[in-house]
C-alpha cells in the first residue's frame, strides 16, 4: 500500500493551495481528481474571467458571508487578499482591480489561473492523480489512516466506461475540499458530504445558493434579455420587507438574474422552502425620491406637450420596458402627455419606484454559482480546519457550511482554508512552508 502524509480529495482552488503549501514544506502530498484535468469549476468562474477576490476591508468582507462567515476570520487574518494577489504574482499571474473592488487576472482568462496552480504544485513536488474517486475514508480509533479509490482508465484524454479495481493509500492526514453541488458537469456531485457523513459528521441541508430565479406571470418573458444598471431590488416576504441589492439585474424567458439578484436569492431560497410568499420590489429611479421623481415628471411632461405617452416614456425607460410599464399603470399609449392626469402621473412615479414581481422557485442547484449548507462548521476547527470528530481530517472550501455574495468572496474563502488545512499539516510536521 502507497503511503503519503497527506492526501487531498479534490483538485479546485482550495485542495490546489492545500496540497502545494503542504507539499513546499517537504509533506509528502498527494492530490486526487476524479475528473480527468484539476481545476474544471475553477476554469469557468466568473464567467471564465476568475474573479479571484475582492479588495474589501476584512470585517466588510466577513459581511459579504451568511451568518456562518464569522467562522472564516482565522483563515483570513493569515491569508488574506492581498496575500493571494501576491502569491499569484509569485506565480507569473497578474491582476487588475475592477468596479466593486473585485480582482481579476489580467488576462481575464481562468485557465491562467488554473495552469498556474497546476504548475506551481508540480514545482512543489506535489503528486497528482487525476480520474480517481475516493470512495471511502479509512479510519481507525477516530484517527485518519487512509482513503480508498476507485481510478478510472483514461482512453484519448477521455475517462472510460470500464475501471480498474478499487485501491487503497495510506496516510495519517485527508483534507475533503471536494466543493458541493453546484456545476456537477465539473465533478461538484456532493462526494465530499458523504464522506464526511460516513465518518460521524454532520450536514446542513444543502441548497443553491447565487441561483437564478423563477417568476409568475410573463412579464420577464416579455423583458427577456434585458439588463438594468444601477437599480434597487427590494425583497418581500409575506408581505414585509426585508434584504435590498443595488446593481444590475437581467430578465430571463424563466424570470431574473443577474449580479444583484444572485446576491438575494439565498434569502429567497430559504423563504420560498419555508412555503413564504415571496415578491421583489424593483425601483427604477433610486436616485430620486418620490418628490424629485414626481417634479422631474412634471417637468418631462410640460415639455412632452401634445407628444404621446409612449413617446414621453422613450426618456424615463429601456424601449423594451415601454410595453409593460404601459400595461402596467393603465394609461393609453396614444394618450397626449398634457391630457396626463394627476392620478395618471402618480401611478407612473409609484411603478417606477416599486415595478412588483412575483417570485415562484428557482433554478436548479446544478445551475447554482455556488451550494449553501454543508459541512456544519462547528465540527471544524476554524484555527486549522481540522475535524473536532476524526483526528487528521480537514476540510476547505464549498463542502463547509459558509457561501457568499458574488464579487470573489466565495473563492477568497477557498484559497484562504486551503491555505490554512496546509499550512496546519506542515506544522503538525515542524516544516513551516516557505
Amino acid at each position: 500500500m502507497e503511503h503519503f502524509d497527506f492526501i487531498v480529495i479534490g483538485a479546485g482552488p482550495a485542495g490546489m493551495m492545500a496540497a502545494g503549501q503542504a507539499a513546499s514544506s517537504g509533506v509528502k502530498t498527494l492530490i486526487l481528481e476524479k475528473m480527468e484535468r484539476p481545476g474544471r469549476k475553477l476554469e469557468i468562474t466568473g464567467k471564465g474571467r476568475c474573479n479571484l477576490t475582492n479588495i474589501e476591508t476584512l470585517d466588510r468582507f466577513i459581511g459579504h458571508f451568511n451568518r456562518e462567515g464569522r467562522f472564516l476570520y482565522s483563515a483570513f487574518s493569515r491569508f488574506f487578499s492581498e496575500d493571494l494577489v501576491r502569491f499569484f504574482e509569485r506565480l507569473g499571474v497578474k491582476t487588475r482591480v475592477e468596479r466593486g473592488g473585485r480582482v481579476f487576472p489580467v488576462s481575464s482568462d481562468a485557465h491562467e489561473i488554473v495552469d498556474a496552480l497546476a504548475r506551481w504544485m508540480g514545482q512543489t513536488g506535489v503528486t497528482s492523480r487525476t480520474a480517481s474517486r475516493v470512495t471511502a475514508l479509512l479510519v481507525e480509533d477516530r484517527a485518519i489512516r487512509g482513503v480508498r479509490v476507485l481510478p478510472g482508465r483514461e482512453r484519448g484524454g477521455r475517462r472510460a466506461a470500464d475501471r480498474m479495481e478499487e485501491i487503497q493509500y495510506s496516510c495519517e492526514h485527508v483534507l475533503i475540499a471536494t466543493g458541493g453541488l453546484s456545476y456537477p458537469g465539473t465533478g461538484s456531485t456532493g462526494d465530499g458530504y458523504r464522506l464526511a457523513q460516513s465518518v460521524g459528521h454532520r450536514l446542513i441541508p444543502v441548497r443553491p445558493a447565487l441561483v437564478p430565479l423563477d417568476t409568475a406571470g410573463n412579464l420577464a418573458q416579455r423583458l427577456q434579455g434585458l439588463a438594468l444598471r444601477n437599480v434597487r431590488v427590494r425583497v418581500h416576504i409575506g408581505d414585509v420587507p426585508t434584504r435590498e441589492a443595488f446593481g444590475e439585474m437581467l430578465f430571463t424567458h424563466f424570470g431574473v438574474s443577474g449580479p444583484i439578484m444572485l446576491t438575494l436569492s439565498r434569502d429567497i431560497v430559504d423563504a420560498l422552502s419555508a412555503d413564504s410568499s415571496v415578491e421583489i420590489s424593483i425601483d427604477l429611479k433610486p436616485a430620486l425620491d418620490e418628490g424629485k421623481l414626481d417634479a422631474r415628471l412634471l417637468r418631462d411632461i410640460d415639455q412632452a406637450g401634445t407628444k404621446q405617452f409612449n413617446n414621453l416614456l422613450k426618456g424615463l425607460l429601456p424601449s423594451k420596458m415601454i410595453p409593460v410599464c404601459i400595461d402596467q399603470v393603465d394609461i393609453p399609449p396614444s394618450k397626449r402627455a398634457n391630457q396626463i392626469t394627476a392620478e395618471e402621473r402618480t401611478r407612473l412615479r409609484d411603478w417606477l419606484k416599486d415595478f412588483r414581481l412575483t417570485i415562484t422557485g428557482h433554478r436548479p442547484i446544478a445551475q447554482a454559482i455556488v451550494t449553501a449548507g454543508g459541512i456544519d462548521t462547528r465540527e471544524v476547527d476554524p484555527r486549522t480546519m481540522q475535524s473536532r470528530l476524526v483526528d487528521g481530517l480537514y476540510f476547505a472550501g464549498e463542502v463547509l457550511d459558509l457561501d457568499a455574495d458574488t464579487g470573489g468572496y466565495n473563492l477568497q474563502a477557498a484559497f484562504s482554508t486551503g491555505w490554512l488545512a496546509g499550512r496546519s499539516v506542515s506544522e503538525k510536521y515542524g516544516r513551516p512552508a516557505n
